[in-house]
């Protein structure tokens, strides 16, 4: 199954290699893969976490609770894109629908090659700045391990892990630490393609968007005969319906990640930021803290990126109510107009992206995020 255009090949490739692209070949393997990997992961952070609960190694705790919770909402969103396959599959569908009616119009096409390009640079800026806080994450640690002859395992490792098995010997520990290293980059690849997707599906209804006022003005503008009239009318209140439509799909596929990426953040936020703090006082390794700063910034971005797509649909979906007010709707007789009650009523109802439902996400929900994380990094300090 193909599906044109939007899409980059970047984020088509992540869908494929986490198995929920419709139609490709070893989705089912590539399920199986990711649930036992993350799994075998998620349990030993997790013995880790345990065990620096055990021993009151409190600093060590925030420090793998903050690259341990990424990995557990990655768990949670990958679960909730394969149970909702079909959905996920809708909303691909429409994708191809809406090229498909544009391709015979010029100005729809260039509108939707445009959102296609802009979504094409998006993937690879937010790929590649996850690429990069890996990378930095690494080095540091590398250089850290280099430098500083230390005797405890746990150091030595790229993702702080109780095994059950000796590890601090060559070459087991060499294998371990690849092994993190190859997870870290997957995992950061398939955690911002999945942002590189919101971008991309809200860049799209907002390319539906324009069209949908530019053919508003244009039905308006232009003299029509009855029965082109009533067809052109019908299509531009069908294209709205589509909108309206994939957007709802797009809120029902992602408004439980985004709560749960509203409480994950918000507790990564507040751990990381207590690291980069402790070691400003304490006087740590710059590259320590360079290794936090790339982490937080990262952190800091994926929140930033559901937000924004929120604060940007809700703001967008305004613009066909504005150009149904603004049209020459006084250039036609009445009872052609009315048609505009139908879009202006059904326009006044925003479309949103929300959190679980009870909440739209908005840069004044990313601002609340970061007020929370500051307040809880005065409480661990305290504790500290």
């Amino acid at each position: 199954m193909e599906f044109a255009t939007t899409i980059s090949p970047q984020i088509k490739f992540g869908l494929q290699a986490i198995g929920i692209w419709p139609g490709s070949s070893y989705s089912l393997l590539y399920r199986a893969f990711w649930t036992i990997t993350l799994g075998v992961t998620q349990t030993f952070q997790f013995k880790y976490i345990i065990s620096c609960i055990k021993n009151n190694n409190f600093p060590d705790l925030v420090d793998s609770v903050s690259t341990t919770l990424p990995y557990s909402l990655l768990c949670l969103k990958l679960i909730i894109l394969w149970l909702n396959q079909r959905l996920f599959n809708d909303i691909l569908t429409s994708i191809s629908r809406d090229w498909h009616n544009c391709d015979s119009v010029a100005f729809n096409m260039h509108t939707m090659t445009n959102k296609a390009n802009l979504s094409r640079r998006y993937s690879m800026l937010i790929i590649g700045v996850y690429w990069m806080a890996v990378v930095v994450y690494v080095s540091v640690i590398m250089e850290f391990n280099y430098t500083n002859e230390s005797n405890k395992a746990e150091d030595h490792l790229f993702l702080k892990m109780e095994f059950p098995f000796t590890y601090d010997v060559s070459p087991i520990r060499e294998i371990v630490m690849v092994s993190q290293f190859v997870q870290l980059l997957s995992n950061a690849s398939v955690i911002g393609m999945l942002d590189a997707l919101i971008v991309t599906l809200i860049l799209h209804i907002s390319g539906q968007i324009d069209i949908v006022c530019r053919e508003l003005f244009k039905l308006f503008s232009e003299k029509y005969g009855c029965k082109l009239y009533k067809a052109a009318t019908r299509e531009v209140i069908r294209r709205h319906q589509d909108v309206i439509a994939l957007s709802d799909n797009i809120e029902n596929l992602f408004s439980y990640i985004a709560l749960m990426q509203f409480f994950t953040n918000t507790l990564v936020i507040c751990c990381i930021a207590f690291v980069i703090v402790t070691s400003i006082e304490g006087n740590q390794n710059y590259a320590m803290l360079l290794k936090s700063l790339f982490f937080y910034i990262a952190i800091t971005l994926e929140a930033f990126i559901f937000c924004f797509a929120g604060e940007y649909l809700s703001n967008k979906s305004k613009s066909v109510a504005n150009a149904a007010y603004e049209v020459f709707w006084y250039n036609v007789k009445p009872s052609e107009s009315r048609m505009l009650l139908i879009l202006i009523l059904r326009s006044q109802k925003r479309l949103t992206l929300t959190i679980g439902k009870f909440n739209d996400l908005s840069l004044q929900v990313f601002a609340s995020i970061l007020r929370a994380s500051a307040s809880y990094v005065s409480v661990l300090l305290a504790m500290s």
